[in-house]
């Protein structure tokens, strides 16, 4: 098979693999951090959650970062990325390690809250510096396996560091501390990783580079203007953004959904519901490693654009079907499809900003990219939160979103369509 060869064709590239290293060892920890957060904040026995405080709490951890993402992206086209990297990595450990330390006390939820903010924040600046740094080390041809396999083996990375944490929970009791001192520990091994990757493979160029702060942020505003028209400019950019925004809408809608299902209509007690929560990402986890088999030849035969008219339209039949009747097998093989779906959209969106952008802007849109993910997970949670019963069954949420994925695909199709005239 073509796409196992190009697979063996980049592992064998030692820039690449250090790279990928540096992503799976973060992602690990991501995923090790968000279970940790998901079970002191939504499974805690005495906290009564609803969807207002899950939407609640995804609004203070991601739309802050969503204020100063552009403005940070800029400094990606302005600073060695690899230096980002390593930096971002040191403090997010050290700032897991004061979250832990935050758990164990009985200090005002707000402090939590700040801590669990810092660290997301400069997760999702680290995962930009990642995305835009990709094109350093695969030639062109590659990139939409290179983009199969890196952010999906990162997905795949994140699941299993939250199948870690939550076996760390079933050994020790009370142990959302110790899952975050894991997440820190694992953040510490990615800065170490990164060390790896010499300073300047990454880029920006060295034309570019301010390494002054007081330079750099004195030319933010111009280059995120600049960025902006450069997006405005690269329209299939523009479009694949938009579509891949709102398809993270219907995402996350689904994701609040789960979560109170799994919490209150599926399970008798916390635990089994994190149980349940942990099998859903598992098996979404697994439509994410399908998406990166399948993506590349799919988009070798339909193209990124039709490849992601076939996801939409998909989800738009498949999810009402599958989610109607609220019950965990169907829900289950719902997540399967969804997260292949979403994550082959993806692969799509991240190969097309990559080709379309050129290297002095892709700091600058991936970060944009970020900010428009967050604030889709935000809304969409929201949303949510307006739509949802206490026990999580909405008939009137799972056809919105089926109409929704439906839109995306007929304005996919159409502008794939006026893009061959």
């Amino acid at each position: 098979m073509s796409v196992v060869r190009d697979l063996r064709v980049l592992l064998r590239l030692p820039d690449f693999r250090r790279l990928l290293t540096v992503r799976l060892l973060s992602q690990a920890a991501d995923g090790v951090f968000q279970v940790a957060l998901a079970a002191h904040v939504v499974f805690s026995p005495e906290k009564q959650t609803t969807p207002g405080a899950i939407a609640s709490a995804m609004a203070v951890l991601l739309l802050p970062y969503s204020l100063i993402g552009p403005f940070a992206g800029v400094l990606l086209d302005r600073w060695r990325r690899r230096q980002i990297i390593l930096y971002g990595n040191l403090l997010r450990a050290l700032l897991a390690a004061c979250t832990a330390v935050l758990i164990l006390s009985s200090l005002p939820d707000w402090l939590f809250y700040a801590s669990a903010l810092a660290v997301t924040a400069v997760n999702r600046f680290v995962l930009a510096g990642l995305s835009a740094a990709l094109p350093r080390v695969v030639e062109d041809e590659r990139l939409v396996v290179a983009n199969s396999l890196s952010p999906t083996a990162g997905t795949l990375a994140a699941t299993a560091g939250g199948g870690l944490a939550f076996l760390v929970r079933l050994v020790l009791s009370n142990s959302d501390a110790a899952v975050v001192l894991l997440g820190a520990a694992l953040y510490l091994c990615s800065a170490l990783a990164s060390v790896t990757v010499a300073r300047d493979l990454l880029g920006p160029d060295p034309g570019l580079i301010q390494p002054r702060l007081r330079v750099a942020l004195a030319s933010t505003a111009r280059g995120l203007g600049a960025g902006l028209r450069h997006l405005a400019e690269r329209r299939d950019a523009a479009v694949a953004l938009i579509a891949m925004t709102l398809m993270r809408f219907c995402y996350g809608a689904l994701t609040v959904m789960v979560l109170m299902l799994c919490r209150y209509a599926w399970s008798h007690s916390e635990e089994d519901g994190l149980a349940l929560l942990g099998v859903a990402l598992a098996v979404s986890g697994a439509g994410f490693f399908v998406a990166a088999v399948v993506t590349p030849s799919a988009v070798g035969h339909l193209g990124p654009f039709g490849w992601m008219v076939t996801c939409a339209a998909s989800a738009a039949v498949l999810e009402p079907a599958l989610g109607l009747p609220f019950s965990p097998a169907p829900m289950l093989v719902a997540a399967f499809v969804l997260g292949l779906i979403t994550q082959g959209a993806k692969i799509s969106t991240d190969t097309v900003v990559q080709t379309s952008v050129d290297d002095a802007y892709r700091g600058r849109i991936f970060s944009l990219y970020d900010v428009l993910f967050n604030v889709a997970f935000v809304g969409a949670a929201g949303v949510a939160a307006l739509m949802l019963p206490p026990d999580g069954r909405s008939a009137p949420l799972v056809l919105g979103v089926a109409v929704l994925y439906a839109v995306v695909a007929a304005g996919l199709f159409r502008w794939k369509k006026l893009a061959k005239k």
